[in-house]
């Protein structure tokens, strides 16, 4: 494959990457393009990137590093999901954002995130857990707990509270939920699927999500009755009995992207 052939099929990827970081299409092309051009000048710089992706990327950063400018959001998002993502890390230091999105968006490994920015491995890990602890800093919310088994609507009231949010209430039954929500809307909520009264989590979501947009997590023993392909799928659903982690990490990411809608 020849050098051009090797730029072209890493290009979507680098375009990506750059949209991402810089929060614009039109800001991360410009980046782009300046890596493109510098090549061309840089005998030196041309010859490295027939490495493949890593020394692409390793070039690239190194024209964002000499140029870096505070990027406002141009609003060249195209879906919700992707508004909520720059929303989030446009609250990340370049640093760290460089890091996260490397080893998350890109998937290298740190070793290779390591070798694009010019740093350790270990330097790498630290700054991908300060960027987390960063957004988890900026989206602590209100989250209500549709739940009907008292142990585990308060294992989940513990495990919000240990993630630095509060819980704005918590409801075994549809009317419950009703009843919390008539007065405004939480952050994020938790549900479960069959309530104490035989009235359905799902009814009660869709009350809620007819007064405003809120991420949504469903938490089931019966996830066959959301995954049937007659409507559509929730984004995050966890299966009972659940592992704390699991539900951590669907609490970040529903956070993280600020919307219950499938992804795309």
């Amino acid at each position: 494959m020849s050098l051009g052939q090797q730029v072209a099929t890493n290009l979507p990827f680098l375009r990506r990457y750059a949209r991402a970081l810089t929060g614009s299409q039109a800001t991360g092309d410009a980046f782009v393009r300046a890596t493109l051009e510098a090549a061309l000048e840089d005998e030196e710089l041309k010859a490295s990137l027939d490495g493949g992706r890593i020394p692409l990327y390793r070039a690239f950063n190194k024209v964002w590093s000499s140029a870096y400018l505070q990027i406002e959001n141009e609003g060249a998002a195209s879906s919700e999901h992707e508004l909520g993502a720059q929303d989030s890390l446009g609250t990340i230091t370049p640093l760290n954002r460089q890091a996260l999105l490397l080893t998350t968006l890109e998937d290298f490994s740190a070793a290779q995130a390591a070798e694009i920015m010019d740093l350790e491995p270990s330097e790498i890990e630290a700054l991908v857990s300060e960027a987390v602890s960063e957004i988890d800093r900026e989206q602590a919310t209100s989250v209500l707990i549709i739940e009907d088994e008292p142990l585990i609507s308060m294992q989940l009231e513990d495990m919000v509270q240990s993630l630095g949010h509060e819980v704005y209430g918590t409801a075994a039954t549809r009317t419950q939920a009703q009843e919390i929500v008539a007065n405004g809307n939480p952050g994020l909520v938790l549900a479960d699927i069959q309530l104490a009264d035989g009235s359905s989590g799902l009814d009660a979501v869709d009350d809620i999500l007819a007064i405003g947009s809120v991420p949504v997590i469903f938490i089931t023993a019966f996830p066959e009755r959301l995954l049937t392909g007659d409507r559509p799928e929730p984004t995050y659903l966890v299966t009972k009995p659940f592992e704390e982690r699991t539900v951590r990490a669907a609490i970040s990411q529903a956070l993280f992207f600020g919307s219950s809608k499938p992804l795309a």
